[in-house]
């Protein structure tokens, strides 16, 4: 009777319909947890998402649109997050050599050290699923997984 308590709905359509507002409200849940981390590096979920892209293409250059593709939050202004990223200078912006149009964007070695500081800290992201066990959290996945290949 999770959802039902915390929510104070205690009917709904369906069951799909159930488990879909439960997976709308665990996002939002487990998101506000992340945001608590995140906050103490001062940097956004999107942001972090970024510098976890450039960190696996490096050291290699990535442009913002393929940067775009890569992201969680596909509706995020990638270039606007890509510039304050710039501002706190933990990623590099140059006019990519092969298409001018494009900007190519790198880590910089502080925002390299900014992810290993937090990579040390990992323990915060493992408290936030203690409730699965490793077959749990692989059955989930595969749900998940099912529910977005079904369209």
């Amino acid at each position: 009777m999770g959802l039902e308590k915390d929510i104070q709905q205690f009917s709904f359509r369906s069951t799909k319909q159930k488990a879909m507002i439960n997976i709308l409200y665990t996002y939002g849940w487990i998101m506000e947890r992340i945001k608590v981390f995140l906050a103490k590096e001062d940097i956004t979920h999107q942001q972090y998402n970024i510098l976890r892209i450039l960190r696996g293409s490096s050291p290699d250059p990535i442009s913002t649109l393929q940067i775009r593709e890569r992201m969680l939050d596909k509706m995020s202004d990638t270039s606007r997050i890509v510039d304050r990223l710039v501002l706190k200078n933990l990623a590099k912006k140059t006019v990519c050599e092969k298409d001018k149009r494009l900007v190519d964007v790198i880590i910089t070695e502080k925002g390299q050290e900014l992810l290993k500081r937090m990579d040390a800290e990992t323990s915060y992201f493992d408290h936030i699923m203690n409730h699965l066990s490793e077959e749990d959290a692989f059955q989930l996945s595969l749900l998940l997984d099912k529910l977005r290949n079904g369209e």
